[in-house]
């Protein structure tokens, strides 16, 4: 019996198989064989709805059909075989997803790539995966390594007004009439569809090997856990290169023969137009996203009555903000998804209806999902208590590319060992307390910096907050808390009391930093803790 079986009891039927070797998996026994079989049945479904919408370009599901038919010749026409890896340095656009569903069409394993990237993380991600090619924005083709074969999407800078764009050729010609199958590439469900490398804050990037199992999979979670339809329409307003924008916007919604609104970059005047303009029904967005939006004065001005369910992830979603958005948006169902590159997007998500009642859970085991709580010598700890937060099921891959040991290292028993510290509670929701980095050990009490964030969050005058670690030699460890103020008139004493009626002794911040500009995050919209820890561990050395 599946842990996700008493939270979806609608979920369709699941049944165990062997996969990736020496793994026994719980899985949807009705699914599709992969995943060009998945969007060709959703096309055929709802072949003149929207698919992909980017500014002024419109693309049907049946007209992204004959765009992936095409995509996939060219990728032929350049050499490109079942099996190679093809990089992608395409942000937010329609050709972003049209390269990825030919890419699919064709067998080949999409290597999606942060626009934000540096050339020397380029460098090393196109060597470490063998790309035998990358599309790419003209723009950012300089950033390529030097003799790297590319296909630029539009002119790039030292060429003529005239060179070829492929996609804008495609744009051009492709019809309305559905696509057949021309171009037949036999694929089987444990097949690579997508190598994600993740962000290597420490160390270099790892490749995580998502299949088509695994994607397919992760599809079918959110289409019956967050009961998507043809009907719904999300906003990919993270990157569509990082696993939430990637899995949980486009692949779900086009498996669905929903609608995927590409918004280039997150901006929250644009994006709630954009919310009411195209009448979204669904998103999934990083915590801070919220925060923006809620920030703006003219936030109830814009018709967001289409907006069922609003997902986030990524980190934890302040109490205060989402009773904020309970209070401004009634009828919208908050939802928390838990998860990450390697278990292909979801492994939690809080059931309908349940983030009020349980605002720090990140939800339930999703249909198929092993989680297991361990104790450091990779014992399983009793109910209740916490420890390494541990996941298996269909989602999770099945390792990191071209790297044995690192794999070996993370993956045991066909569980993924996220670092996370958390538990479960008796009713089986997970609740994640902390990274094992960012847990403070304050002279032998376990400060986790989530719940004294979370605290923080609270008062009016506080913004923003990150809590990290400083070093004493008596305690070993104090708490020191960055504090992003909307407030100028709060200080130390004013937080500290604040936190003195709410949080053991212990937990209170031992230091407050207080910054008006917002704190550092990463592409993904991730706060940043390395440069905020280092920097804590510069004031204390400099106070020594």
């Amino acid at each position: 019996m599946s842990q996700g079986d008493r939270f979806w009891p609608d979920a369709p039927a699941l049944r165990q198989e062997p996969h990736f070797g020496d793994r026994t998996l719980d899985v949807f026994a009705d699914r599709p064989r992969d995943l060009d079989a998945m969007l060709a049945a959703a096309a055929a479904a709802n072949p003149h709805g929207d698919a992909v919408i980017c500014g002024s370009v419109r693309i049907s599901h049946a007209r992204l059909r004959v765009m992936a038919d095409q995509v996939a010749a060219l990728l032929t026409a350049e050499g490109i075989s079942r099996g190679d890896r093809v990089g992608l340095l395409v942000g937010n656009r329609w050709e972003f997803v049209a390269a990825l569903v030919g890419g699919v069409r064709a067998g080949i394993v999409i290597v999606p790539l942060s626009t934000r990237a540096s050339s020397p993380e380029l460098a090393y991600i196109l060597d470490d995966c063998g790309a035998a090619l990358t599309i790419c924005e003209a723009e950012l083709a300089h950033r390529l390594p030097e003799g790297a074969r590319r296909l630029a999407i539009g002119a790039e800078p030292d060429t003529t007004e005239d060179a070829r764009d492929p996609f804008a050729e495609i744009l051009a010609t492709a019809s309305q009439t559905l696509a057949t199958d021309a171009l037949p590439v036999p694929l089987a469900e444990e097949d690579l569809a997508v190598i994600l490398y993740t962000s290597g804050t420490t160390g270099n990037p790892k490749g995580a090997m998502l299949t088509h199992l695994n994607i397919a999979h992760s599809c079918l979670v959110y289409r019956h856990c967050m009961r998507l339809t043809a009907a719904d329409r999300t906003i990919v307003a993270v990157p569509a290169s990082h696993v939430t924008g990637l899995i949980a916007n486009v692949f779900a919604l086009l498996g669905v023969g929903g609608a995927v609104v590409m918004m280039a970059r997150f901006e929250a005047d644009a994006f709630l137009a954009l919310a009411t303009a195209e009448r979204m029904t669904f998103t999934i967005m990083v915590p801070a996203m919220y925060n923006l939006c809620l920030l703006r004065a003219d936030f109830t001005r814009h018709d967001l009555s289409h907006w069922r369910v609003g997902s986030f992830g990524g980190a934890p979603m302040p109490v205060a903000t989402i009773e904020r958005v309970a209070q401004l948006l009634p009828n919208l169902d908050l939802v928390q998804a838990y998860g990450a590159t390697e278990t292909t997007s979801p492994a939690t998500i809080m059931p309908a209806g349940g983030q009020i009642a349980r605002p720090a859970s990140v939800g339930a085991p999703v249909p198929g999902a092993n989680i297991r709580i361990m104790d450091s010598e990779g014992h399983e700890v009793p109910r209740g208590q916490s420890g390494e937060v541990w996941i298996g099921g269909p989602m999770v891959v099945p390792g990191y590319w071209n790297l044995p040991e690192k794999t070996a290292e993370s993956f045991i028993d066909g569980a993924w060992r996220s670092g996370d510290v958390g538990r479960l509670d008796e009713a089986g929701y997970l609740f994640i307390h902390d990274r094992l980095k960012d847990m403070i050990n304050r002279g032998g009490y376990k400060v986790f910096s989530a719940e004294v964030e979370n605290v923080l969050a609270f008062h009016p005058g506080v913004a923003e907050v990150a809590v990290v670690p400083y070093p004493d030699p008596v305690l070993g460890e104090k708490v020191q808390a960055f504090v992003h103020r909307r407030d100028a008139e709060i200080d130390e004493t004013v937080l500290a009391a604040f936190c003195r009626v709410r949080l053991a002794d212990y937990k209170i911040p031992d230091r407050f930093v207080f910054t008006t500009d917002p704190l550092p995050r990463n592409a993904n919209g991730k706060l940043m803790k390395s440069p905020l820890r280092e920097q804590a561990r510069t004031d204390a050395a400099r106070d020594v």
